[in-house]
């Protein structure tokens, strides 16, 4: 049976711990379900939902605006939204819904748009007059100042050396750098990722487990509450169980809700960043 909205609720004098939607998939309608949550319950959201019609999962719709104001009102201040999208070419045209959807977060939410990522994927051939598509927007929204970051550092190629270099002023001239420090040993993950595993587990558009678990490790802490409000196959929330976080997965799909829960009771290793 699926949980009505009230049933979900995390009533006054309640802990956020005792909240009977943690650690659990909830098959529903996502905007109805989140309609139970407290305000500012969420510390972050990594989702990717279905755009431009390019699947149907099931045939269900939603509508953008109605589950953005609920996202906005779940998430704390400080807390961030991860938003995993692409567009559909529609009569020889991008749709550019992915954009209108990121200036709907900034100008009528009032979000921050801090920061627009790239996951760069294979994808199936193409065969109209355009160049190979290979890769999904990332936009990273917050309500003010992200209150968490742990960035994920890379190895640097010149790590101890003084490396040379000029810079532009302003009026177009350059001036050579002076009293550079030798390179340190890492340096903090540019915001293109190139992701090239292809889970299978029965969901037609599955996450990539490295990157939910990466967005979950770059934006909370151990004890945080991660939210997923397609969450398909359940990878963000086992990559949040994995992680030490309080997670909650919605799903209108009761077959991808089983799915979730199947992979969400298996044993997890901790993953490491």
């Amino acid at each position: 049976m699926k949980p009505k909205a009230l049933d979900l609720f995390c009533g006054a004098g309640q802990s956020l711990a005792e909240a009977p939607w943690l650690g659990r998939i909830i098959c529903g309608d996502n905007t109805e379900v989140l309609s139970g949550f407290l305000d500012a319950c969420i510390d972050l959201v990594v989702t990717s939902p279905p755009y431009d019609n390019l699947r149907t999962y099931g045939g269900h719709s939603w509508n953008f605006e109605t589950l953005a104001a609920q996202l906005v009102r779940v998430l704390k201040q400080g807390g961030v939204i991860v938003w995993v999208v692409a567009d559909a070419t529609v009569n020889g045209s991008e749709t550019l819904t992915s954009m209108r959807q990121a200036i709907h977060f900034k100008d009528v939410c009032g979000l921050r748009l801090h920061d627009t990522m790239i996951y760069q994927t294979s994808k199936p051939p193409m065969n109209d007059r355009r160049y190979q598509a290979a890769w999904e927007y990332m936009f990273v929204v917050s309500k003010g100042e992200p209150k968490t970051w742990n960035p994920i550092k890379m190895p640097t190629k010149h790590a101890g050396e003084k490396v040379g270099g000029t810079y532009w002023n302003t009026d177009g001239t350059m001036k050579p750098r002076h009293g550079r420090n030798p390179v340190s040993e890492e340096s903090v993950r540019e915001n293109v990722w190139r992701i090239v595993e292809r889970p299978g587990n029965g969901h037609p558009a599955p996450f990539p487990e490295s990157l939910a678990k990466d967005h979950v490790a770059s934006w909370s802490n151990p004890g945080d509450v991660v939210l997923d409000p397609f969450s398909g196959s359940g990878t963000t929330c086992k990559a949040a169980k994995a992680l030490n976080r309080l997670w909650c997965g919605i799903e209108i799909n009761e077959s991808y809700c089983e799915i979730a829960r199947k992979r969400l009771a298996q044993e997890v290793l901790l993953l490491e960043r």
